[in-house]
């Protein structure tokens, strides 16, 4: 992990606006930080993601997590 990263975030998160917005950031930091340590590119994953959920089970939901995703075709 680089150290740097966490500090700019620091600093952009320091005026969310809101509880809301916090958490949304929260959450935003948190999945992107997911996939980097599951060794896939958060922005490709992200994209796929985001396109895939509107068609999918939500039974299936989990095929879409970063540990599953790595084999995803582009």
């Amino acid at each position: 992990m680089h150290a740097d990263g966490y500090a700019v975030g620091r600093k952009n998160c320091l005026f969310v606006g809101s509880q809301t917005g916090g958490r949304a950031a929260a959450i935003g930091c948190t999945l992107i930080e997911t996939a980097k340590l599951n060794g896939v590119d958060p922005q490709r994953w992200l994209a796929d993601t985001l396109a895939c959920i509107p068609d999918y089970k939500i039974t299936r939901i989990v095929d879409l997590m970063p540990w599953n995703w790595s084999n995803h075709p582009a």
